[in-house]
């Protein structure tokens, strides 16, 4: 069993530690870090900067403009990218539409989007989740009816994350009734500025603007905006989950905690913490770094099986454990923090922070907020969990 990474894998670390050292502004890497949502207009450079490195869509094909690396090197790219607090760019676009786009598009499709997706030109949200299917996405009921050249669209999409930013959604809809309810849907792109769209955003518990409900009200689409074949939305939606099997275990994020928080300890013991307690968050420290280490080993078990029924709720495991150490790390960091998160976005010189507050705090308790939704988003975790039972004991 090789138990390390090779030579070559750590030389391609090191390609990626210095490429973000030279070329990742500073101000987006304090922002990400803070845990604040930036706006596409913030990070679309940054994008761009990936994009001539060749590096913004690591899941695609190197035909399409991918990288080219293996699943050892994405996953080595990841967690770099994390520990540098790179900030998440398009996600839904690279990471969702451009993989569907390669492996079910027609040419017409790949060559209007795929390189304006790259250059950080088209962004898309994800119209999937609806007010009454969540992760129970068979169960949709958003309409798209063929009329001619055109399809016809109506239903309502809600939780669509950035869709105020969206130049086009990847929505699934229902075009077929009359089977069973896997078997009739399909993927079709709907421009976000076409007649019968609306938008209203949705305030999150952690006061920001992220996500969205949207309104689909008789929109028109050209037919040719389908994904595929009518009807196999469900096998392309399936795809997407086997292509970023290992991405909701959040390994990048999960150790840039574990790095960032015995360095706030340190700071709240000069501000007066006791020694008795700053012992204890340092187990927890621990414990939680144990804990990450396991995580990351599992991941690393998923990139180098082979392909099998079983990887499906290997990957259902990987995000049930690594949104619940997502909310430990959170924990955690409030603790230490203590009445101090409780200003957050004050300015410094307004609120009773200790000196070092400033590069510590603001954006904490709203990150920790919003990551509370780790355990819903991508399919909660009770979903998850009958995945893994269906796969494992009845498939």
């Amino acid at each position: 069993m090789q138990l390390a990474f090779t030579a070559e894998d750590e030389e391609f670390r090191e390609e990626v530690r210095a490429f973000l050292r030279d070329n990742l502004p500073p101000e987006l890497a304090h922002a990400e870090g803070q845990g604040f949502h930036m706006h596409r207009s913030q990070v679309d450079p940054w994008q761009r900067t990936l994009n001539e490195r060749g590096w913004a869509a690591p899941n695609w094909p190197k035909e399409y403009g991918g990288p080219g690396w293996t699943p050892i090197q994405k996953y080595i790219f990841e967690v770099e990218y994390g520990l540098a607090n790179a900030p998440e760019i398009s996600l839904i676009a690279l990471g969702m539409v451009g993989p569907v786009l390669c492996r079910f598009g027609s040419e017409a499709l790949k060559a209007q989007f795929l390189g304006p997706i790259l250059r950080a030109e088209a962004w898309f949200c994800q119209g999937f989740s609806e007010p009454q299917s969540g992760s129970d996405l068979a169960s949709a009921r958003t309409k798209a009816v063929r009329d001619g050249e055109e399809y016809v669209i109506t239903g309502q999409k809600i939780w669509t994350t950035s869709a105020h930013m969206a130049d086009y959604m990847i929505c699934l809809a229902r075009t077929n009734d009359q089977v069973k309810p896997q078997a009739g849907l399909s993927m079709i792109i709907v421009p976000m500025d076409a007649p019968g769209v609306e938008v209203r955003g949705i305030p999150t518990i952690d006061g920001s603007h992220n996500v969205n409900e949207v309104f689909l009200d008789e929109v028109r689409v050209p037919a040719d905006n389908l994904i595929g074949e009518p009807d196999t939305g469900w096998t392309q939606a399936k795809f997407l989950l086997n292509n970023e099997r290992t991405h909701n275990a959040y390994a990048g994020m999960l150790k840039r905690y574990v790095r960032r928080i015995p360095a706030m300890i340190d700071r709240a013991g000069e501000e007066g913490l006791s020694a008795e307690s700053a012992a204890e968050y340092r187990r927890r420290v621990a414990r939680l770094e144990i804990d990450v280490d396991a995580l990351e080993w599992s991941v690393l078990r998923v990139l180098a099986s082979e392909e099998s029924p079983a990887l499906g709720a290997a990957a259902s495991a990987l995000k049930i454990k690594g949104s619940e150490l997502l909310l430990r790390a959170g924990e955690l960091e409030l603790a230490i923090a203590g009445p101090q998160m409780a200003p957050r976005f004050k300015p410094a010189d307004q609120a009773p922070y200790h000196a070092n507050a400033a590069d510590t705090v603001p954006g904490k308790l709203d990150q920790y907020l919003y990551f509370r939704a780790s355990t819903i988003f991508g399919g909660t975790n009770e979903i998850q969990r009958g995945i893994i039972w269906n796969t494992l004991y009845r498939g």
